[in-house]
């Protein structure tokens, strides 16, 4: 059933409510310590427990504000992280993005319009099958389901929470200072960074098992699952159940705690992925760490290859004209090569975990492309029966209603 108008923005208050002076320290305290522990984030925060307790019970029951997830680290479980962009034949768009699904190492597929018409997608592919991923997706072109196809290979994701010193909780309001922003990327004292050493991939990868990565999918889902859970899953003790957590923790299969939290009303924000192109890596490194402080950067992801940070961008829409005139800035004072955006649609967002299916203890990753080609023949020969039940037009929204 879709909502009034007045139950629609009724929410938005009741959610956006959600972010006072208190909660503010507990979403502050989650992102530096986990959400797990409420014992230590009340301690961190000074909060007496039952309120904490009380507190986040509410937070995750207040209709999307709030969620907490684990990010795994993929190279500790031998995945590489791969961006794909597509931009799909006219008429073949549904095909391309069943097409991207195909090898099942697949993340995240949304809508996109901008420098990419089409589909951008996060995929979770075995490490040792990257030019074979590659392989699959170049045939989009030649077989006329996309005019083009990019794939970037990413470092692990690094989230962010809004910065909430930019926020007044009692008067529910953001400042986004851009002339402060732009001075303090523009100055030269911050143009270089440290350069990390390269990552050593076939060293990095960690012991584990079809459990582990069972325990860290469903961590995946939600980071505030119960030992308990873990344990009546496995048919094990609750000290076993806490081991094998304890051990994922300290193999450093948990890449990061995300604390996903909704700053803005939907109503007047849209979503971006924005590439940032320097000149050095060092500049790149040394300028990632003030985009952290912006409290429109939900995460970024660095790309392998070139000088390049990919930002996810959560903004009101009356902001995104200052977010252009601070880019396009930056790109005439030397500070960034150049810049491009991507609209996404997040009604349109499908997403899975990572694919732990495909491990096999003992044989590894499975992975097979000529299956996958012969999959993606088989759709392409019956188009119309491969669409059948794709074809569905969205639910009317709440701004087209208004």
């Amino acid at each position: 059933m879709i909502p009034t108008a007045d139950e629609y923005f009724r929410k938005i208050h009741q959610t956006l409510a959600l972010l006072d002076a208190n909660n503010i320290r507990i979403f502050r305290s989650m992102k530096k310590h986990g959400p797990r522990n409420l014992q230590l984030i009340a301690r961190d925060t000074g909060i007496p427990y039952p309120t904490v307790f009380a507190r986040v019970s509410r937070l995750e029951k207040g209709g999307g504000i709030f969620h907490a997830w684990v990010n795994p680290n993929h190279a500790k479980i031998g995945l590489s992280r791969a961006l794909v962009l597509v931009n799909p034949t006219p008429g073949k768009d549904l095909l391309a993005r069943e097409a991207l699904k195909i090898p099942g190492y697949w993340i995240r597929i949304i809508r996109s319009m901008g420098e990419c018409n089409g589909y951008y997608s996060i995929h979770a592919v075995p490490t040792g099958n990257t030019r074979e991923f590659e392989q699959y997706l170049e045939q989009f072109v030649p077989l006329g389901l996309a005019s083009n196809v990019r794939v970037y290979w990413m470092d692990e994701q690094n989230s962010t929470i809004s910065n909430f010193d930019y926020y007044d909780p009692e008067k529910g309001k953001w400042r986004f200072e851009w002339n402060d922003w732009l001075s303090t990327l523009s100055d030269d004292s911050t143009r270089h960074g440290k350069v990390a050493p390269p990552e050593n991939r076939s060293s990095a990868i960690a012991s584990f098992d079809k459990k582990d990565l069972i325990i860290l999918k469903e961590l995946n889902k939600d980071a505030r699952i119960k030992l308990a859970d873990f344990a009546r899953m496995f048919k094990i003790t609750l000290p076993a159940a806490k081991y094998r957590f304890d051990r994922i923790k300290e193999k450093g299969l948990i890449s990061e705690y995300v604390i996903d939290l909704v700053p803005y009303s939907p109503v007047i924000s849209d979503m971006y992925e924005v590439r940032l192109d320097f000149k050095t890596e060092s500049q790149m490194l040394a300028k990632r760490t003030i985009l952290n402080k912006m409290p429109f950067i939900l995460h970024h992801s660095l790309i392998r290859g070139i000088n390049s940070i990919t930002t996810r961008v959560y903004l009101p829409r009356g902001e995104m004209n200052n977010l252009i005139t601070l880019l396009s800035t930056l790109v005439r004072r030397g500070v960034l090569n150049n810049y491009t955006s991507l609209w996404l649609d997040p009604m349109t967002t499908t997403s899975q975990t990572f694919s732990y299916e495909y491990w096999q203890d003992g044989k590894g990753w499975q992975y097979d492309n000529r299956d996958y080609n012969e999959q993606l023949q088989n759709m392409l020969s019956t188009p119309e029966k491969a669409l059948k039940d794709l074809v569905a037009f969205q639910p009317m929204s709440i701004e087209t209603m208004l």
